[in-house]
């Protein structure tokens, strides 16, 4: 049974398999980023702190491409999908942050919640076809090619750093704290 806290994020297990725990703090993570987006206007996923540029709403696009990139593309070798296969990535290496500013927060979240939710599907087939040993089908230049493992490990930094930053981005919108 999956207990979920006040925040309405479900809480990794306590004593479960390795996968079930990854996959149970990966989840937890996006849920706290879920919570600190949630409920904001273009103006509040627009603000910034300080000198950065960076926003929440820019962090939503960035996060929906790196969920596909990990999982579509990398661990299953898919072609880039929209929007993420008309961008010329050499021009601007940080087009996903800076074109959010044009999306409505309706489109960025639905694009977020689509992306996590093709991740999870895409998780579950390669658990299904090797388990977390399972290679991705790209890897590195060097031929380095990370496993299923590794990627979900990545995907828990990359959010647990994010949830930092959107901590300091939403409290400056309305105040909101908290883990």
């Amino acid at each position: 049974m999956t207990v979920i806290d006040e925040q309405g994020r479900p809480e990794p297990p306590i004593a479960a398999d390795e996968t079930a725990t990854l996959l149970g703090f990966l989840d937890y993570q996006r849920a706290t980023f879920a919570w600190k987006c949630s409920g904001l206007d273009e103006i509040g996923l627009r603000a910034t702190v300080g000198v950065s540029t960076m926003t929440l709403g820019g962090m939503l696009k960035h996060l929906s491409y790196v969920e596909d990139h990990w999982f579509s593309r990398c661990l299953h070798g898919h072609d880039r999908q929209p929007p993420w296969d008309t961008v010329d990535w050499t021009a601007d290496a940080d087009w996903d942050w800076h074109s959010a500013a044009g999306d409505s927060p309706e489109q960025l979240l639905a694009m977020w919640q689509d992306s996590v939710a093709r991740s999870r599907e895409l998780t579950a087939k390669a658990l299904a076809d090797g388990g977390l040993d399972r290679t991705a089908r790209l890897g590195w230049r060097d031929g380095t090619v990370p496993s299923l493992r590794w990627i979900v490990c990545h995907m828990i930094e990359e959010y647990a750093r994010h949830n930092g930053h959107a901590d300091l981005l939403r409290e400056s919108v309305d105040g909101l704290t908290g883990e």
